[in-house]
């Protein structure tokens, strides 16, 4: 008997293209995941579009919208309920929540750099790889983590290594940042979901980080 794929709730703010590579692993039957719903900061956002055109269900909720930050994150985690997700992934969502305790390591996020570098407020997308070119350093990459109460932030799941070349742009290097975060992230949801298999819950990472 096949297993029961596990029920995903996917947050996203912009294009959507960490949405799409999941969308595309779960068809190819790489991923043995089910997106229920998207939840999107921005209704302008590609990612909404991307999700309509997979027939996901999408709700939108701007934070503009909420007196507080705990009245938005609340308003997160009821529509994660009542879609009875299992796991939360972060995908490119410019928002901060408060986890509650139900959702405690139960919401990953992947940031473009190898935190704890290159994170924190205002540290996403070219922000990150305009950063690490004006440092000079020789490598960065992706990070995958359990989301807390603080930005880029949590244990961390995995990281794989991408090297900085001396003609890098902002942009090649994030086109090469990328490749490796849609390999990545599902790596780290498989994980998860083999975790779930085995004990019946997701449970904090315990094994060694991932290079490449």
């Amino acid at each position: 008997m096949m297993p029961e794929p596990m029920r995903l709730v996917v947050a996203v703010s912009g294009n959507g293209t960490t949405l799409q590579n999941l969308i595309d692993r779960i068809a190819a039957g790489r991923l043995c995941a089910r997106i229920v719903g998207v939840i999107s900061s921005r209704g302008d956002a590609f990612g909404v579009q991307r999700a309509q055109t997979a027939g996901l269900p999408v709700v939108v909720l701007r934070r503009r919208d909420f007196p507080t930050l705990q009245a938005f994150s609340d308003a997160f985690f009821a529509q994660c309920r009542q879609w009875h997700a299992e796991l939360v992934c972060l995908a490119g969502f410019l928002q901060k929540l408060q986890i509650p305790p139900d959702f405690v390591q139960r919401v990953l996020n992947i940031h473009p750099s190898l935190l704890p570098a290159f994170g924190g407020q205002g540290m996403y997308g070219h922000f990150v790889h305009e950063a690490v070119l004006r440092t000079g350093v020789s490598e960065t990459g992706c990070t995958v983590h359990w989301v807390d109460d603080e930005y880029d932030h949590g244990p961390i799941l995995l990281q794989k290594r991408v090297p900085v070349l001396p003609d890098d742009t902002p942009e090649r290097l994030a086109h090469r940042v990328f490749r490796a975060e849609c390999e990545a992230y599902p790596e780290a949801i498989e994980w998860v979901i083999q975790q779930h298999r085995q004990q019946g819950t997701p449970t904090p990472f315990s094994g060694p980080t991932q290079g490449s």
